[in-house]
């Protein structure tokens, strides 16, 4: 017996990454609409229903409104817009966030996909604070840069059409009010929201994620190396997220927005200076690939008990 899936929203761009990723798999059927009824009511909330494991890749309002027409009590939803990433009833869909979570994502009927940058903002911060090593109460400043293509639609017009890009690199989110904020403060144990500097490339995909810490400044005065420590023990094991070895980071000159390509894997750094008592984390993924569309994927392998790399770009 296989999973029926329906990708509301599937030609977007994380729709049609989706889609690639769930190609010749036999344990999966794919329900799809024609063009004619693919923003048709009833058609689509035929669909919703239809489905065992439905997967939204919409606006806020249309992906809320999705969720209305689902009227059993057994479809299951993965939501990769930001409708739902503080939604009470709704469980976070990083599996790594920390022990247990991915047990808890087994169990789940509503999935909300994590943003790109708060993925790897967490992937960052919450070992730290669960250690110990950060402190929920300190200052956090997290930056770095993505490709356009997590604009959607409309930025990749932008930067592609028309009289060509309008610059190489620009900042963003300067009211200090970006919508991924809520989320990285929720599910990162810390007390107050982190200052989010982030920033655009002139590169169709991939990100780097930075968070830098004072560690002179810091309570217990953290080293580089606990700090590299908790993020390895983390993830050990994990066939999706890698930490640098600090020699190899050490020997690095350069990150680049592209280090992982075009795949679902998620990167970590650890910069750091211990005579001056200052680190740079820092985290490469593709923010179409474990940012969005692989992050969907591994969530839907989960939620039907299948092995969680199935289809992921690894």
């Amino acid at each position: 017996m296989t999973t029926r899936i329906f990708i509301d929203g599937g030609v977007g761009t994380t729709g049609l990454e989706i889609r690639e990723r769930l190609a010749g798999r036999p344990e999966l059927t794919l329900i799809t609409l024609d063009e004619k009824h693919r923003k048709d009511a009833a058609a689509r909330r035929d669909a919703l229903n239809g489905a065992d494991i439905v997967i939204l890749c919409l606006p806020d309002d249309a992906a809320r409104e999705a969720v209305a027409l689902i009227d059993n009590g057994r479809t299951r939803v993965i939501d990769a817009s930001t409708a739902h990433r503080v939604a009470d009833g709704w469980t976070y869909g990083f599996p790594e966030l920390e022990p247990g979570h991915r047990e808890k994502l087994a169990q789940a009927r509503f999935v909300t996909n994590p943003g790109c940058w708060p993925t790897g903002f967490l992937a960052l911060v919450r070992p730290l604070t669960l250690a110990g090593l950060l402190p929920a109460d300190w200052p956090v400043t997290v930056s770095g840069a993505s490709g356009y293509s997590g604009g959607g639609k409309s930025m990749i017009a932008e930067f592609e059409e028309g009289d060509g890009a309008p610059t190489a690199f620009r900042a963003y989110g300067l009211n200090l009010a970006h919508k991924h904020v809520p989320e990285m403060t929720r599910y990162s144990g810390l007390e107050h929201p982190p200052i989010f500097a982030p920033a655009v490339a002139n590169v169709h995909r991939g990100m780097v994620v930075e968070v830098p810490l004072q560690l002179r400044a810091m309570p217990g005065r953290p080293s580089v190396a606990g700090l590299h420590d908790a993020l390895s023990a983390a993830y050990a094991g994990s066939p999706i997220v890698t930490v640098v070895p600090l020699a190899e980071s050490a020997a690095m000159s350069h990150l680049r927005v592209e280090h992982v390509g075009a795949t679902d894997r998620l990167t970590l750094f650890v910069f750091g200076n211990e005579d001056s008592g200052q680190v740079r984390l820092a985290a490469a993924l593709d923010n179409l690939g474990k940012g969005a569309s692989g992050a969907a994927v591994q969530n839907l392998n989960i939620l039907a008990g299948l092995p969680e790399t199935a289809g992921l770009r690894l």
